[in-house]
């Protein structure tokens, strides 16, 4: 198992991590199978647990594309308390609001889509059509903040 999360992952302590959490949720109880079958069941586990990391590292990814940060803390701190009052003020004027209450609940509170389409009552497909907007709003309103400010 430990292979199949290697192969999937290429990271060493991330596949340890991924096969000590399905050996500790077999060992809490949390997993129930039928004992004949178990190798395969173990392994599906392994293979769905990695998937749901990459799915998390690709979303990381794309966000750190998407809104690359700079690894040193700006010289000019009047300079980043604009950049950060733009940002707030571009986030209190998304519309329609249920945009700024998605944007809010996915990056400050981390919810998943699912989640927050479980509280907004809308399904997952609302939540990202909202976000997506949001973030266009977002780049919008900040690229315009910065021709007029530059």
């Amino acid at each position: 198992m430990y292979r199949l999360a290697f192969m999937m992952l290429h990271d060493k302590e991330e596949s340890r991590d991924i096969v000590h959490d399905v050996f500790a949720r077999l060992l809490d109880g949390d997993i129930r199978f039928d004992s004949g079958k178990a190798g395969a069941f173990l392994s599906s586990c392994v293979r769905n647990a990695c998937l749901n990391v990459i799915r998390s590292q690709d979303s990381r990814e794309r966000a750190m594309r998407d809104f690359p940060i700079d690894d040193e803390a700006p010289d000019d701190s009047e300079a980043f308390e604009r950049e950060i009052k733009a940002l707030q003020n571009g986030i209190s004027s998304l519309t329609p609001p249920v945009c700024r209450e998605i944007i809010m609940l996915h990056y400050r509170c981390g919810l998943t889509f699912k989640q927050i389409a479980k509280r907004l009552g809308v399904s997952e497909t609302t939540v990202y059509k909202h976000l997506r907007n949001a973030l266009n709003q977002l780049r919008l309103t900040l690229r315009d903040t910065y021709k007029l400010s530059k």
